[in-house]
């Protein structure tokens, strides 16, 4: 039941138009515009208008939310990335770890990048993060090999060269096996 008759003034909702009911067929109302165009709606498009009755923009737009369709959450589109993307970095240039290298050996600033590597690297584990890139340059490679035997040691731990557009050849992600 529509509740149009013919002959009655109707508004459209979601457009500047409003004319006279010509006609009603089930939930599909035929109007005729002011300026003579039959325009067919579906009946809840539709407001009958009346004289002396003024509908509020309050109550159109409670009219206009019924009719919305609910949006998406973005959220869930992102997961899938998210996923795939590295938890944690943890950068281990030296400049980066002392504010001066002075007195510091090349043996002391090898053990310091390779004791924040552990240290960070059973944070990880500790707190169940399953990927974490190591960032430690490209030079002679001896960080790198020194970091491959640290990774040994843990149970549960596979390590790769991390992705190169983003890191080049001077990464390494190490993926966490959590234990249930």
């Amino acid at each position: 039941m529509t509740g149009f008759q013919i002959g009655d003034k109707v508004e459209v909702l979601d457009e500047d138009i409003s004319g006279l009911v010509k006609s009603v067929d089930g939930d599909m109302v035929t109007l005729i515009t002011e300026d003579g165009f039959p325009l067919q709606y579906h009946y809840r498009e539709l407001l009958l208008k009346k004289e002396g009755i003024r509908v509020t923009n309050f109550e159109v737009s409670q009219v206009k939310k019924e009719k919305e369709i609910p949006k998406r959450n973005p959220s869930e589109a992102d997961k899938p990335k998210l996923r795939n993307a590295p938890r944690m970095e943890v950068d281990l240039h030296i400049h980066q770890l002392v504010k001066n290298t002075k007195g510091l050996s090349n043996f002391d600033m090898m053990n310091l990048q390779l004791e924040t590597a552990r240290r960070q690297l059973e944070f990880a584990i500790r707190k169940r993060i399953q990927k974490v890139v190591f960032i430690h340059g490209v030079g002679e490679g001896i960080l790198k090999e020194e970091l491959q035997y640290l990774f040994k040691k843990y149970e549960g731990v596979k390590w790769y060269d991390a992705d190169y557009q983003k890191y080049g050849l001077g990464a390494t992600e190490v993926y966490i096996t959590q234990k249930a």
